[in-house]
């Protein structure tokens, strides 16, 4: 579903039925599961409110006329703040194991996290 002006609208990305529809406690313990929250009973029905408020809320922009505005991606002009990428000259292997607590021959020594399988 689009807008006049050819963007999207919440609809599309909430679903029709489930705009009409309050978001119920089953799609909250839903999301949940997937952001591994462990909810009591208490705070899924608090959630629940809050999100069916949301969606609500969400419904009501679908009224509002924006042909005459223009989309962006943030709400003031921003620009790059990182210099520019130049070639320089490494440290070589000497000066970039100089503080290391632990080498061997030209590598950092670290202790070992993974158990070997193979055996």
């Amino acid at each position: 579903m689009l807008f006049p002006a050819g963007r999207l609208s919440p609809r599309f990305f909430f679903g029709w039925a489930r705009m009409q529809q309050k978001i119920d406690a089953e799609q909250v313990r839903k999301v949940a599961k997937l952001a591994r929250l462990a909810l009591t009973e208490a705070e899924i029905d608090e959630f629940t409110g809050q999100l069916g408020a949301i969606l609500q809320y969400v419904e009501k922009m679908d009224e509002l006329d924006t042909r005459d505005v223009e989309p962006l991606a943030h709400c003031l002009p921003i620009s790059n703040v990182f210099r520019a990428d130049e070639v320089h000259e490494s440290l070589g292997t000497e000066k970039t194991l100089a503080n290391a607590p632990q080498r061997d021959d030209s590598f950092f020594k670290v202790p070992k996290i993974l158990e070997d399988s193979s055996a």
